[in-house]
Parts: structure tokens; C-alpha cells; sequence
């Protein structure tokens, strides 16, 4: 098998409905939150969401931390600390880091505070628009934030349909949108990278392929998580034979002894996801400079 990347794309029909009520609105929004995945920071990002915000503060929630290799997790929150923006590591299963997100908030806020108290409304709430592509932890984040599961949250793609407000507190107001992708992929990179994580839908993807394309990224920066975790130490050029190995390792075997491959992407695909290799960060800094 080639290990050509595979064309990916996906055009969910509520994603231009969302991009209108996130601009309808905006101009009762202070600030926006976007969630990325700490694993792939930028192709995690919208790249229309800078039009559509325009000069509204921006605060980067890179989720899934725990799942990041800490040191590049590292390097993006200084690279977006140059550029002016507030960047703050979480993880919205286990709550890490979101007790500084309120912080975070009235800190990029504070002028907005201050003129709120000259104008005698220092109780006046503060309202976020927390938004990021699909299957990146928004629901999961509000909730735990609110301290209460009222707005629905599921690990697939697409599950918030609807703008939904959510009181935190008497100091700030949150507003949930549903997760909007890139309405198409121009850099099959990108779309690969979050094919990877999930957050394109298994059902349009060739997963063998796809299972050998992560192979390709993985020998090349993480070669001693895949030696560690499989137990292969030749890794040889083709990542196919690689997913083989693995594969047979596993006891993976159809009859005629080959590999069952599909099984074996299936499942380097999910411990993968699960962070069962390891933390994995498949974006770095410098690859963006």
C-alpha cells in the first residue's frame, strides 16, 4: 500500500448556519474562547474564525493537554504570548488548568471591567463566545467550568446544533456554539491531522491508509513510543509493513498467516486517540514558523 496521503473531505450542511449566528452575535460578545487540540494547535484552528471575530479579544484554550508532549505544549503557549494572545493549557475531562480560566478572562478584559465601573456597572457580566472546530472539548469545557452537564456533550463530531447560553457565574455569561470546520480542506495536511484525532468522521475515510499515514508522522518524531508500545524495533521505509509488524505483534492474523490490517489500523488508531503510545504533539513551532 502507498502511504500517499488520501483526499479528505467533509462539508457538514450546518457549518455556514453557524458561521451566521456566531457574526449576529458578536456585538454583544466581549471576548472569544477558542478551544484547539493541544496535539495539532493549528490545524485545530478555524482559519475564517480571525474574519469572523474581527478585533474581538481572543483567548487559546489548548485542550487535551495531557495528551501533548508538555514540551511543545510549552513552545505554542510562548509563540502565542508573542503575538499578544492568552493561551492557557486544559484538559476538560479532569478539570486541569481551568481554574485560571476566569483569571484569564479578566485579565485580557480588564479595560472593558474598568470602563464598566466608571460607567457605574461593575456588576454588569462579562459574556465569552467559546468556539473551536468539532469534537474539540466545547460542551465538555462549559460544563465543567459551570460545574453541571446542562449542555450535552458526546466524543463525535457535531453533536452541538444550537447557540446555548450558559450563566457561570454573576460575573460571566458563556455562549456555546456548535463546532464549525473548515467549509473545505485547501492543505490535505491539515484535514489528515485532524482525521488523526477524530475530528473528521471515520465513516468517509480509508482508515489503512490512514493508520499508515500516522505511521509516517510517528516514526519520524516519536520512534521510541512506537518501539515501547509495539515492540518493533526495525522500522524499516515503508510504513505499511510497519502496520503489519504491528499488527502481527498484536495477533492480528487472518488466515494464510497475513495481517489483518484493517483491524490493526482500527486499533493504532484508537490507542492513538486514547494516548495509550504516548503524549504526542504532531504540531511544533518551528514547523510553523
Amino acid at each position: 500500500m502507498s502511504s500517499e496521503m488520501q483526499h479528505i473531505q467533509w462539508f457538514p450542511g450546518h457549518m455556514t448556519k453557524t458561521r451566521r449566528k456566531m457574526a449576529e452575535v458578536l456585538p454583544i460578545i466581549d471576548a472569544v474562547a477558542e478551544i484547539v487540540d493541544a496535539r495539532i494547535p493549528v490545524s485545530s484552528r478555524n482559519p475564517d474564525l480571525k474574519d469572523i471575530i474581527k478585533d474581538k479579544p481572543l483567548i487559546i484554550l489548548l485542550n487535551k493537554c495531557d495528551m501533548a508532549d508538555p514540551k511543545e505544549t510549552s513552545k505554542w503557549i510562548e509563540y502565542y504570548k508573542k503575538q499578544g494572545v492568552s493561551a492557557i493549557p486544559i484538559d476538560c475531562k479532569t478539570g486541569k488548568g481551568l481554574a485560571n480560566f476566569k483569571d484569564i478572562v479578566k485579565l485580557t478584559l480588564k479595560d472593558k471591567l474598568e470602563a464598566y465601573r466608571e460607567k457605574g456597572m461593575a456588576g454588569k457580566p462579562l459574556r465569552v463566545m467559546v468556539v473551536g472546530i468539532t469534537n474539540v472539548g466545547k460542551s465538555t469545557f462549559i460544563n465543567r467550568v459551570a460545574g453541571n452537564s446542562r449542555v450535552k456533550a458526546e466524543n463525535r463530531p457535531g453533536v452541538t446544533r444550537g447557540n446555548q447560553w450558559v450563566t457561570i457565574d454573576k460575573q460571566l455569561e458563556l455562549l456555546d456554539t456548535p463546532g464549525v470546520l473548515w467549509p473545505k480542506f485547501e492543505d490535505q495536511r491539515v484535514a489528515e491531522r485532524l482525521a488523526f484525532t477524530g475530528a473528521v468522521k471515520d465513516g468517509v475515510l480509508d482508515l489503512e491508509l490512514l493508520a499508515v499515514r500516522l505511521l509516517d508522522n510517528l516514526s519520524d518524531r516519536y520512534p521510541e513510543l512506537l518501539a515501547d508500545r509495539y515492540g518493533v524495533a526495525d522500522f524499516g521505509t515503508d510504513s505499511y509493513d510497519l502496520l503489519c509488524a504491528i499488527g502481527k505483534k498484536r495477533g492480528m492474523v487472518i488466515r494464510g498467516g497475513e495481517t489483518d490490517t484493517e483491524r490493526a489500523a482500527t486499533m493504532l488508531l484508537e490507542e492513538y486517540r486514547n494516548c495509550k503510545i504516548g503524549r504526542i504533539s504532531l504540531e511544533r513551532v518551528e514547523d510553523n514558523a
